[in-house]
């Protein structure tokens, strides 16, 4: 989804009648922040907005204290807005916000509310818990190759190996400065703010290890206990696949599970590590750009990668999976699933090898649907080229 899609979704919702709080949940520097200005400019609705990531009391006393100079615009002109930022740096953030909510729907004070926050699983957890019934979820992802293209001129190559975080891409011809600025900007405040500071975390120097390899690594499947080997401050199986689940609730990294019929043996297959923006990828590596693109192996696996993180962002507040698929020796890349229909994709490009996998997935699952993805250039007739499918919408293809 496009970002003015969002701000357009946003805007309608505003203009509605006091019904529900809007929530925007999603990764760090996908520009929530952005969205929620361009709506706050084009509305007629007087407004409080401030941002709970720079402050140092993080109380529910804050809250209280927005929400009220909203109430008393909202006494002045007949509705008002209060917009808040990274919500869930305040203590006790969704019963405060239930309770100021709920007050108004009794006095009938006509505050709308919009919420953000980086961290999804806080979000989530504080939602489910106190706000049921009160609110409406808009998941924004990371940005499409279709987006970088439009607004920053990318060129298929360097969606592949830059990614699509819109902060830096201004900066790509720079590299070191680039990938010092997804390390310090991005991955350290995603680390430190949204999960360590926020979520009990019992082994921290085991989770920056986690994300380290896992972004190194992404696009391939990696057993728990080859994952232990390399970590010197490992755990257990158990605390990995919590990591895991944190990393993925952040935007930044996830454990694709096994696609299969039975939940037990999908639970317990090995984990695919699928980063959501290949920029954690290329920046954990020693080569650039230009070296990326010589290395057939390496590009081959930026190119699986890119392809992953357009099906993983394309999930978000959808009821689909994605997964992927392997019996002994046949395996497929990704998988993209409901409870109805099944869409399998082959990734082909640089030097990877290709087995029968698209084969024996359709003799296992005949009512499946079968894709590959190519970046060659003598792309057949029966193959998607990349760029075209990274301009698509993958959930198109379960229909």
């Amino acid at each position: 989804m496009e970002r003015i899609r969002y701000t357009e979704m946003l805007r309608s919702r505003i203009r509605e009648k006091r019904r529900f709080i809007q929530v925007l949940a999603g990764p760090r520097q996908v520009g929530k922040s952005t969205i929620i200005a361009d709506v706050l400019s084009t509305l007629e609705i007087p407004y409080v907005s401030e941002s709970a990531d720079e402050i140092t009391v993080s109380s529910d006393a804050w809250l209280k204290g927005i929400w009220d100079r909203a109430r008393f615009l909202a006494k002045q002109h007949g509705e008002a807005l209060v917009a808040v930022d990274e919500i869930q740096k305040i203590s006790n953030w969704s019963e405060a916000v239930k309770k100021l909510w709920d007050e108004d729907r009794k006095t009938g004070a006509n505050v709308k509310a919009i919420l953000s926050g980086s961290s999804r699983l806080l979000l989530m957890k504080g939602l489910s818990e106190s706000l049921q019934g009160r609110f409406e979820l808009i998941p924004v992802t990371h940005w499409s190759y279709g987006e970088m293209k439009k607004v920053f001129g990318f060129s298929l190559d360097e969606f592949v190996y830059f990614g699509s975080y819109p902060g830096p891409a201004g900066l790509i011809e720079d590299e070191k400065r680039w990938k010092a600025y997804i390390r310090d900007s991005i991955m350290e405040p995603s680390l430190t703010k949204d999960i360590l500071m926020l979520t009990p975390i019992q082994k921290p120097a085991l989770l920056r290890q986690l994300m380290e390899l896992g972004s190194y690594y992404s696009g391939q499947i990696m057993p728990f206990e080859h994952m232990l080997g390399q970590l010197s401050d490992a755990g257990n199986t158990t605390t990995l696949a919590y990591y895991l689940d944190l990393l993925r609730q952040s935007g930044l990294l996830a454990g694709l599970q096994k696609y299969s019929g039975s939940e037990v043996r999908k639970r317990a297959s090995s984990p695919k590590i699928q980063v959501f923006n290949n920029a954690l990828m290329s920046s954990r590596h020693p080569v650039d750009f230009t070296r990326a693109k010589e290395d057939d192996t390496f590009w081959g696996r930026l190119v699986e990668s890119a392809v992953g993180t357009h099906l993983i962002n394309s999930v978000a507040g959808e009821d689909v999976s994605l997964g992927y698929w392997r019996e002994k020796q046949d395996e497929v890349d990704f998988v993209l699933y409901n409870e109805y229909s099944a869409a399998a994709f082959e990734v082909k490009s640089g030097s990877k090898t290709h087995g029968r996998g698209l084969d024996a997935f359709m003799k296992r699952y005949p009512e499946g649907k079968v894709f590959t993805v190519s970046a060659k250039a003598d792309t057949g007739s029966m193959t998607i080229p990349l760029e075209e499918f990274l301009l698509s919408n993958p959930l198109s293809y379960l229909h």
